[in-house]
């Protein structure tokens, strides 16, 4: 992983608006999603709901924007963690762990969420997507005006470890904001010093994204050039929210209120 950068953007007042408001509309287009994954249901089928709903709100899907990826939406399952190409051969079945990836790009601007869900009933399951949320929230409430990176990715690894799961080391959260991916990275482990750690000021943006497993963190590339999963074959999951750190405190864009 490279060195961590410092370099942040700030965002304007009327920038934060508009993020917010492309927020707001990401979680709607989220909570249409999360109803919508079932078993039977093929991952190509959430593509194109989501496809649908990015265009009913007015915006366009943040992921198409990147170079060489055709998709509104990541799919993945059971080991898939993250950039899974969302194909009609992946149908969902009960047991599965079911993770979508989406983007908006609203008035020049883009915010980033994800979700996984459990098709099941396995309360070992349960408990581990239980882990995720947890890490996910803490690393939220320590965005705050004066804190560091380090203290988001120390919490989220802490939260991950004391369950005796394992943080993905491979990726990394991001800045976000006029480009999809910005400064500064924001693992979801420790990585260095607090000191060199870049700080949290008010007016960012970034994208806490929590990603772990039951297994080791190796991970490897599939043959499609895109989806990336572990290597041991065990059971991943990731959750992301688009988070503005604020003087009043961490304010998260991509939920419904």
């Amino acid at each position: 992983m490279p060195e961590l950068s410092h370099k942040v953007t700030i965002k304007t007042p009327s920038q934060i608006k508009l993020m917010e408001e492309g927020g707001k509309r990401l979680a709607r287009i989220k909570a249409e999603l999360k109803k919508s994954i079932k078993v039977d249901v093929s991952a190509d089928k959430i593509e194109q709901l989501a496809t649908k709903l990015i265009e009913k709100e007015g915006g366009k899907p943040s992921f198409k924007m990147v170079q060489g990826y055709n998709w509104s939406t990541c799919v993945n399952i059971n080991e898939g963690l993250v950039h899974g190409i969302p194909k009609s051969s992946i149908i969902f079945s009960r047991g599965d762990v079911v993770s979508v990836d989406v983007g908006l790009y609203f008035k020049g601007f883009h915010t980033d969420t994800s979700l996984t869900l459990y098709l099941g009933k396995d309360e070992k399951i349960i408990g581990f997507l239980a882990v995720g949320k947890e890490a996910l929230g803490a690393a939220i409430n320590k965005a705050r005006v004066g804190g560091r990176v380090y203290d988001l990715s120390k919490v989220m690894q802490d939260t991950i470890e004391r369950a005796k799961l394992t943080p993905i080391k491979a990726l990394v959260g991001h800045g976000i904001g006029k480009q999809l991916h910005e400064e500064p990275q924001i693992p979801c482990f420790v990585h260095g010093e607090r000191k060199n750690s870049p700080r949290l000021i008010d007016g960012m943006t970034i994208a806490i994204e929590v990603m772990y497993t039951r297994g080791n963190e190796a991970v490897e590339l599939a043959d499609d050039r895109w989806t990336i999963a572990t290597s041991d074959g065990k059971i991943s999951a990731l959750f992301e929210e688009t988070v503005l750190v604020t003087k009043k405190g961490p304010r998260v864009l991509t939920v419904l209120n």
